[in-house]
């Protein structure tokens, strides 16, 4: 009777761990959410003042506006990293205008977005690194004897990494003159 009650202790503390960890996860993967969110709300801005001097460039700001829809629309990390992919080739071209419109490269609006920019892809970074460790410690402990039974029991299933765009290994080609 003592082992059973001993053995029930222990499959509910790991239970408790397990659960903790996911939330750990969810918690990681809501911080990418909230960042790309803040990003997604400065792209628009960026779009209107590179338009007032590039209007004429169409294009490459309709390439922009798709991408961040498709990346606010995005729902699991695999859609996620493909939008982000697409965002960062479509801001790459945005931001190379600058060299061609001497006047928008001098404009402290588009500047100080250009900043904000910045700022926000580095936070999002952070936040990926944080929500990867966490995918990381969590994939593990379901994947362990004694958890993974526990684990297989309650349903507990791994996550997926955020995992960066095949292309994000070769350097833009951009200047900030």
């Amino acid at each position: 009777m003592a082992v059973v009650v001993v053995l029930l202790l222990y499959g509910i503390t790991i239970f408790n761990e397990l659960t903790k960890e996911k939330i750990l996860v969810e918690e990681g993967w809501s911080g990418i959410g909230t960042f790309l969110q803040q990003r997604n709300d400065l792209i628009p801005n960026l779009v209107e003042t590179v338009k007032g001097y590039a209007g004429h460039e169409n294009k490459t700001l309709v390439e922009v506006i798709k991408w961040r829809n498709q990346s606010a629309a995005a729902a699991t990390p695999d859609e996620q990293s493909q939008a982000e992919a697409g965002l960062n080739r479509a801001m790459i071209n945005v931001l190379s205008l600058t060299e061609q419109y001497p006047d928008l490269k001098a404009n402290k609006n588009f500047l100080r977005l250009q900043h904000s920019l910045a700022e926000m892809e580095e936070k999002l970074n952070q936040s990926r690194r944080y929500y990867n460790g966490t995918v990381r410690e969590f994939n593990q402990s379901i994947a362990v004897f004694p958890k993974n039974i526990v684990a297989t029991s309650f349903g507990f299933r791994s996550f997926e990494f955020f995992k960066e765009d095949e292309t994000a290994r070769i350097a833009p080609a951009v200047r900030f003159s």
